[in-house]
């Protein structure tokens, strides 16, 4: 499979996006981007440097800061995929908590910071053959992608999914504070002025419901198919 597109996955907090874009790229030989990762670093890094707390956000320090933020992703052998670095610190597990969670949309409507993220993911994609998720990327990151991917799911259903993730995980927390923040992310995600959560008019929208990772990578896969049979 010689001919390469960018494939962009956008949609709701825990509708699994990150989970489809790493089979995909597994899949097809592609790079795989975590831009929800990247956006939580930062938030990880405005908490460690005291610059947000449930109660104050000092946005101005935050910008200030943002040339002193070093962001990568080192491949994991092991894991089978990529870790979210920090000034040469890997926090991939720092920044899944819900902790991280209660913040991070509040860091990402900045646009100081969606700008300069949005840049590193664009040099990221430049050549092509790599998957993306988030909330901006087939609307902003990569307006022109072959292929774009809207994800929804209830929002009971992504936060069952997301309390039985932190469950596992060994984290003390209830269902209820998971639902919560799972709807404050997402009225905060489609209601910030820079770049807010939509479907860009030529998505492909899915409803993952009711549906099993197994049946959703195949729906998914056919869609690359035939986009790429049609290149």
């Amino acid at each position: 499979m010689n001919t390469k597109i960018t494939i962009a996955i956008d949609g709701f907090s825990s509708t699994g996006k990150s989970t489809l874009a790493k089979q995909l790229a597994k899949h097809l030989g592609y790079i795989y981007v975590d831009t929800g990762a990247m956006y939580r670093a930062v938030a990880y890094f405005a908490m460690q440097k005291g610059f947000i707390t449930s109660s104050t956000f000092d946005k101005s320090a935050l910008i200030a800061a943002l040339p002193t933020i070093q962001l990568s992703f080192e491949f994991n052998e092991t894991l089978g995929f990529a870790e979210m670095y920090l000034n040469n610190e890997n926090v991939e597990t720092q920044i899944r908590t819900i902790e991280v969670s209660n913040y991070v949309s509040k860091v990402a409507e900045v646009s100081a910071v969606r700008a300069k993220l949005v840049e590193q993911q664009q040099e990221m994609g430049k050549n092509k053959g790599i998957v993306m998720d988030g909330r901006d990327i087939g609307t902003v990151v990569f307006p022109e992608a072959e292929l774009k991917i809207f994800m929804t799911a209830s929002a009971a259903t992504r936060a069952q999914r997301r309390f039985a993730e932190l469950q596992q995980k060994g984290d003390e927390v209830s269902y209820e504070e998971v639902l919560k923040n799972v709807e404050e992310r997402d009225y905060i995600d489609t209601h910030r002025a820079d770049s807010p959560l939509i479907i860009a008019n030529d998505a492909i929208e899915i409803d993952n419901s009711d549906l099993s990772k197994e049946e959703q990578f195949k729906i998914v896969l056919d869609l690359v198919d035939e986009v790429i049979n049609a290149k």
